[in-house]
């Protein structure tokens, strides 16, 4: 559980509910295909639907600062470093104006390119 303190009380979040606003955010961005997710069995990527985002997200909450690793397929012919940049600038906005966590590091990681 995430969760911040302040003198009215305490607020807790679920690992899940910041994973799916990362993932519905990424979403968003212009050049995302989806969202990626590892099968352990074969190693191979696959895409996740729209109900299984999170998946594609692993959350670590250490020492109150929030990272954030996402995995994502992009678009043929997009450049890669602009959607990367939308990515990290929608999310932190999102997840800082939704929940008041403060994110200290976003990680991209393009897992594959659809034409």
């Amino acid at each position: 559980m995430i969760g911040i303190s302040n003198e009215h009380g305490n607020i807790e979040y679920s690992d899940e509910v910041i994973a799916n606003i990362v993932g519905l955010s990424t979403m968003e961005c212009y050049g995302v295909v989806g969202m990626a997710s590892k099968s352990a069995a074969d190693g191979l990527w696959q895409l996740l639907k729209i109900e299984n985002l999170s998946k594609g997200v692993k959350i670590n909450y250490k020492n109150e600062e929030l990272t954030i690793e996402l995995f994502v397929v992009v678009q043929y012919g997009t450049k890669i470093s602009v959607i990367a940049n939308n990515i990290i600038q929608r999310i932190r906005y999102n997840i800082e104006s939704y929940t008041g966590l403060k994110v200290s590091c976003i990680t991209v990681n393009v897992q594959g390119i659809r034409v």
